[in-house]
């Protein structure tokens, strides 16, 4: 279970090192063999390989020829990197995705449960301004008795 979200710092060759508590999880979980890839709210997915594996395959069953099922596998699977974390826990992020998301120096690791999600700092800024700014209205109707 990937959660907690934690500031962290883009190296000068766009290297990642992933926290300690968040390596180890990502190791248990995959040996260290991760997925990184494109989100249509430019964001980035990190998830361990067998966890991706799945999603991959539902993706690449989505009727090509629908204009907005293949945004999504241009998307998801179209940018898709397998990586690995190198020996000191850290991950490459590929230019071509660190200019896809915006990411620059500073960036977010965000747990989502089964993945991580990571965002520039503003595109994070800006996600909680319009969450926070919806009030009652980011619950989904089907979670409508839902308390905290």
């Amino acid at each position: 279970m990937f959660r907690g979200a934690t500031a962290l710092n883009l190296d000068a060759k766009g290297r990642l090192a992933v926290p300690a508590k968040h390596r180890d999880a990502l190791t248990v979980q995959s040996g260290g063999r991760l997925v990184l890839t494109a989100h249509p709210h430019r964001c980035l997915l990190l998830y361990p390989q067998s966890a991706w594996e799945p999603i991959q395959e539902k993706v690449m069953s989505l009727p090509s020829l629908d204009k907005q099922e293949s945004l999504l596998q241009r998307l998801l699977v179209g940018f898709a990197e397998d990586i690995e974390l190198d020996n000191a826990g850290r991950v490459l992020v590929s230019p071509v995705l660190r200019e896809f998301a915006t990411l620059e120096k500073q960036v977010m690791l965000v747990g989502q449960g089964s993945h991580y999600e990571l965002w520039s700092q503003d595109g994070w800024r800006a996600q909680l301004d319009e969450a926070l700014t919806q009030g009652d209205q980011v619950l989904p109707p089907e979670m409508g008795n839902f308390s905290l």
